[in-house]
């Protein structure tokens, strides 16, 4: 089949996910919102999540327009295209977009699953398809506008004129091109998981810290000023921040596919230009039309999620896996499909591909689950610990973190051969076969995200459930509700971090896929830059540009000697491997002193005994403030170090060090963000089983339950601020990298 006919499935497919989002939305805004009460509390959440998200986006517009200003005067000197200004702004707004009409809907929507809730007959289940339905609006709004800005771009730079190189040529240049809108998705998510994180964590410590171990207040109780900044940090980071994450997660692993697949056809040199052109034309559309594929089936796997009244965590762990399972089978069908129906020469290798793509990331979340749900060892053995004092909380939790790395670094590593075997026929690192093997590697990370609207519908649903818990205990709804929406919300937080794992596998497998797209930007800059050029102010060698350009990945490391012997590959390594504890030890210290804030504000409020007892109502926009100004502060510099970092290695240890850079950021950054975000989830839910009195050492405001609170304190910023921010900060390095590759051919200084 003609792929030009398939590829408008990917626009079609844009409009379903788009429509069904809608169609979620506008149900869920005529589900009952409960009690004046209800829809007091629901009013001051949702006016203090857009009060933030209208400052965050200031700041931000105003760093996107000095980059876009930058970007314009490289491409007046011809160190990029033209139109990359235009398209880093767009991949912003959609990824900002996104993250907004999610938190939205989540604003909306946690209130009326409280009042679900209170369903004596049915309650548990009308509660977690409500708020499963609500979070799957993020879910289907991120693929929604993922495809229509791709399918948009691809359209554009086709038939506009915009790109004058002819043939297969022609698609390694506009696929180049489209990867830099990612870097507009990335350096928004980036803002947005840092900002939103240290808002939520610096109110959710103050909150905790405070009201529950020196007043041993319960959860969300009115009279702790910080609880309603706690509730609106949980939809500004983990539903706006997760939603801009994923969705250039998502673009970006598409993007990379299709740019590996121009540039693996190109690397063939097939002596016929239009057989060329049709080859690549097929693998550039491959993994846009799976991604769309991906998102119409998504959808079916909505609607089989359902439960039933007193259902166990793992009854409704099993109620969310039945519809992700559904879903996957039929994508792994389809795929097939479509890879058929396309005549790629190797389809069943690259179907191959894919499915090991979507069962590396299944295994990736159940060994998220084993690790952070209560329903298994390790989060009781951290809960078990809680009765020998904090410390030792601490101390078990980050060795049961340490030891989850484990298994997903296995399975990246094992997924990767066999993604790379199916796509290049064997394991050798040379010539066609070694493009082919990275092109399978891409579209493994597409095979892994194309359960997207449903998997970040599960994460989106995590704070959701929250949210509605805190509405349930401030409108006092009694135990029977709060019940039901703690064992959403314990279930919500074994989701958001299964969800954080798929983030964080697909960005080890995009990150490898985006080391060859920064080769083919290399040789396109160098076109573009002239004839001949020095791969460093201090060399008397000149490359030539045409030849550069006919190389193959293995003769191009060659040519820049990247190799581990080169120090300057081993200093970017270094410089990589260290970026990722800079930037966790600034967001981290970063929450520190914005709770140390919230802190000080609620002890002063709670030292009112009006305040305390009841009589008069806490400031909560007092803390919303300290929050929101805490966030806008401290966001710029951890932020910004994604962005300066590979520009300033580029300039001085040219392509070698970049590739170094990037190569010691994937591998320290992607370990150790598994660490933060299970070890995060384990010390959470360890809090919540002490607080279910499953044991006879359980049980709320007790020395074990003050314990385990402390523990849930210093989880908070790992597994909601620095560990979820890490993969954003690895794969927009490389977006950097590809962006800023002209400064490296026009000025690298060794």
């Amino acid at each position: 089949m003609n792929p030009e006919t398939l590829f408008w499935l990917v626009p079609l497919a844009s409009v379903i996910a788009l429509a069904f989002a809608a169609v979620f939305f506008f149900n869920m805004k005529k589900a009952d919102e409960g009690t004046d009460r209800m829809k007091e509390i629901a009013g001051y959440v949702r006016e203090g999540a857009m009060a933030y998200l209208k400052q965050q986006y200031k700041v931000v517009a105003l760093v996107f327009v000095i980059i876009a200003i930058i970007f314009c005067v490289m491409a007046a000197f011809d160190m990029q295209n033209h139109i990359v200004p235009v398209a880093f702004l767009t991949g912003g707004f959609f990824s900002g977009l996104a993250g907004f009409i999610g938190m939205k809907t989540a604003t909306y929507a946690s209130g009326r699953v409280a009042q679900a809730c209170r369903d004596e007959q049915d309650g548990l289940n009308r509660g977690l398809k409500l708020a499963f339905r609500s979070g799957a609006v993020l879910g289907l709004t991120v693929v929604g506008f993922g495809l229509l800005d791709i399918s948009g771009w691809y359209l554009i730079l086709d038939n506009t004129g915009l790109i004058e190189a002819e043939g297969i040529s022609r698609l390694v240049e506009i696929t180049t091109i489209m990867l830099t809108f990612g870097m507009g998705a990335s350096l928004q998510a980036l803002f947005a998981r840092v900002g939103g994180g240290i808002y939520t964590k610096a109110a959710d410590v103050g909150a905790d810290l405070v009201g529950k171990t020196e007043y041993h207040f319960n959860e969300d109780d009115p009279r702790n000023p910080a609880t309603i900044a706690d509730n609106v940090g949980d939809n500004v980071g983990d539903v706006a921040g997760m939603g801009a994450d994923l969705y250039e997660s998502y673009a970006g692993s598409i993007l990379a596919s299709a740019a590996l697949g121009a540039a693996a056809v190109a690397g063939m040199h097939i002596a016929d230009a239009q057989a060329a052109y049709d080859t690549g034309l097929k693998m550039v559309m491959a993994p846009m039309i799976i991604g769309a594929v991906g998102a119409i089936l998504s959808v079916l796997g909505i609607f089989i999620v359902r439960t039933k009244q007193g259902a166990t965590q793992s009854q409704l762990m099993a109620a969310l896996n039945r519809g992700i399972n559904f879903s996957g089978v039929l994508i792994a069908l389809a795929a097939a499909a479509v890879l058929y129906l396309l005549g790629i020469e190797n389809w069943l290798g690259l179907w191959g591909s894919i499915v090991i793509g979507l069962v590396v990331g299944i295994l990736i979340g159940k060994v998220t689950e084993y690790y952070t749900s209560f329903e298994y060892k390790p989060v009781k053995f951290i809960a078990e610990n809680a009765t020998t004092g904090p410390a030792t909380v601490i101390i078990s939790g980050i060795g049961v973190g340490m030891i989850s790395t484990c298994w997903p670094v296995i399975f990246i590593v094992l997924g990767t051969i066999g993604a790379y075997l199916c796509a290049a026929g064997e394991f050798m690192f040379t010539g066609e076969n070694m493009s082919m093997g990275l092109y399978g590697i891409g579209i493994a990370a597409v095979g892994m995200l194309s359960t997207l609207g449903l998997t970040l519908a599960t994460d989106a649903y995590g704070p959701i459930s929250d949210n509605a818990g805190g509405n349930a205990e401030m409108s006092e709804l009694g135990e029977s509700v709060r019940s039901r929406t703690d064992a959403l919300d314990a279930l919500g937080n074994t989701t958001a971090a299964t969800g954080k794992g798929f983030a964080i596998g697909s960005a080890a497998l995009t990150a490898l896929a985006l080391l060859a797209s920064y080769i083919e930007e290399i040789k396109i800059a160098a076109l573009r830059f002239g004839e001949t050029f020095s791969p460093s102010f201090f060399s008397n060698d000149l490359i030539n540009s045409a030849e550069l350009a006919k190389m193959n990945i293995a003769q191009f490391m060659a040519k820049f000697d990247v190799t581990l012997m080169n120090p300057k590959v081993l200093l970017g390594i270094f410089v990589g491997a260290m970026l990722s504890f800079l930037f966790c030890g600034l967001t981290m210290n970063a929450v520190g002193r914005a709770a140390k804030s919230m802190v000080e504000e609620v002890r002063r409020q709670l030292s009112d005994k009006d305040v305390f007892e009841g009589r008069k109502k806490a400031d909560y926009a007092r803390c919303v403030g300290i929050s929101t100004q805490g966030a806008q502060r401290e966001m710029i510099v951890p932020s910004m170090i994604a962005v300066i970092v590979p520009i300033a290695t580029g300039l001085l240890l040219g392509v070698p060090g970049v590739f170094g850079l990037l190569a010691g950021g994937l591998a320290g950054g992607f370990v150790l963000a598994v660490f933060m975000a299970n070890s995060g989830g384990a010390w959470d839910n360890a809090k919540k089983f002490i607080e279910t009195g499953d044991a006879d050492f359980c049980g709320k405001h007790t020395p074990v339950h003050d314990a385990s609170v402390v523990g849930d304190t210093v989880g908070d910023p790992f597994k909601d601020t620095s560990g979820p921010s890490l993969n954003i900060l690895i794969k927009l390095m490389s977006m950097v990298s590809i962006v800023t590759a002209g400064l490296n051919v026009a000025f690298s200084l060794l």
